[in-house]
């Protein structure tokens, strides 16, 4: 064993692809921690990934980027979980709006109508909108996902300081629980940054790659902010097949807290959640759709099926699920993953209270 790098000397005499050498040490510390854990397996392979780094002895750069991230995910991840069964809104906009500006009022009400109605509100931490939304809220109902940057953000006063502020070094974190922990998000006017998180959300719904979840465009009554953005949207993404007309389904416009809280209810009002199991896609619903209901939405949403139609599960299932949403009716067909926009249009389908069964 070299005195310059006892532990790579261990590596490489230890680590080779199907030994079981180092992979049995790393048993043995995961029976330590968590010896009962369901999640082992998981564990086994991130402790396997960062040996097989220290192994190749990457540069300081990139060994440094993974320590913060795990670091910062394991810290979010253990914070949040006090919240875990809480309904959350995120809220995005400017950290530049001023207090005695119209658009700071109306998402102070945004915040009070969330708390009303037992939604905790996430922002990015920072003043403007995200002070507004806080405020109106209140500490109990806020969450803070603030960015460390070497001007002008720092946690609003309603959240700094406590446990309700999350801080993050790497903006790709942030960003990653800002939609990973939203059941909606409703954009306010902003700049580059809201601009971003606009198109970045689109993005990762559009492909899949997040749940969907109402996607609301606020804006003062009157205000042309986003419908400008839309008109955009038509003539230049639209208009030269960039995206599909139903793509822009995903996207709801409002210009009042109220009509903001309603499409939120609204998208709840029989839906609950949503998964992929075993190469289908099932919609939990709160009630059961009716026989009717079912025909006509196999007949009109038959394109997002890639095989077969929809069929309702009404028993309890097995454990396949998390056992606090077993009892829930399922809507299950094979998806086509494509079909992001035209999905957004069977869940108001499924939300009707006409489409329910009595």
């Amino acid at each position: 064993m070299t005195e310059e790098n006892p532990a790579a000397d261990y590596l490489a005499r230890h680590w080779q692809p199907g030994s079981s050498g180092l992979q049995q040490k790393v048993d043995e510390l995961l029976a330590l921690a968590h010896g009962g854990s369901g999640n082992q397996e998981l564990y086994r392979d991130m402790l396997l990934s960062i040996l097989r780094m220290a192994q190749a002895d990457r540069n300081r750069w990139d060994a440094k980027i993974m320590r913060q991230t795990i670091k910062e995910l394991e810290a979010a991840f253990a914070r949040l979980e006090q919240f875990k069964r809480r309904r959350k809104v995120t809220v995005f906009g400017s950290a530049r709006t001023p207090l005695d500006c119209a658009l700071y009022r109306l998402a102070q009400q945004v915040g009070n109508l969330l708390a009303d109605n037992d939604y905790m509100a996430i922002t990015g931490g920072g003043g403007g909108i995200m002070e507004a939304v806080h405020s109106g809220a209140g500490l109990d109902n806020s969450l803070s996902f603030n960015i460390t940057l070497p001007f002008e953000q720092k946690p609003n006063r309603v959240v700094a300081g406590t446990q309700h502020d999350l801080p993050f070094r790497f903006f790709f974190l942030r960003k990653l629980f800002l939609v990973k922990e939203a059941d909606a998000l409703i954009l306010c006017p902003g700049g580059f940054g809201t601009l971003d998180e606009t198109l970045e959300i689109l993005t990762l719904i559009q492909t899949g790659k997040s749940p969907i979840v109402p996607v609301i465009l606020l804006d003062e009554p009157g205000g042309c902010y986003w419908s400008a953005l839309l008109e955009f949207f038509q003539q230049q993404l639209l208009g030269e097949g960039y995206i599909l007309a139903s793509d822009l389904n995903l996207l709801q416009l409002a210009d009042s807290p109220e009509q903001a809280m309603q499409l939120i209810k609204g998208f709840y009002h029989n839906y609950h959640s949503s998964r992929w199991y075993q190469d289908h896609y099932q919609i939990r619903l709160n009630r059961p759709l009716s026989a009717r209901a079912l025909e006509y939405i196999n007949e009109a949403f038959a394109d997002i099926c890639s095989a077969g139609g929809f069929t309702q599960q009404v028993d309890p299932v097995a454990a396949a699920d998390d056992p606090e949403l077993q009892h829930l009716t399922r809507l299950c067909f094979a998806l086509n993953a494509r079909a992001q926009g035209r999905l957004r249009a069977l869940l108001d389908e499924v939300n009707k209270p006409e489409n329910l069964e009595q």
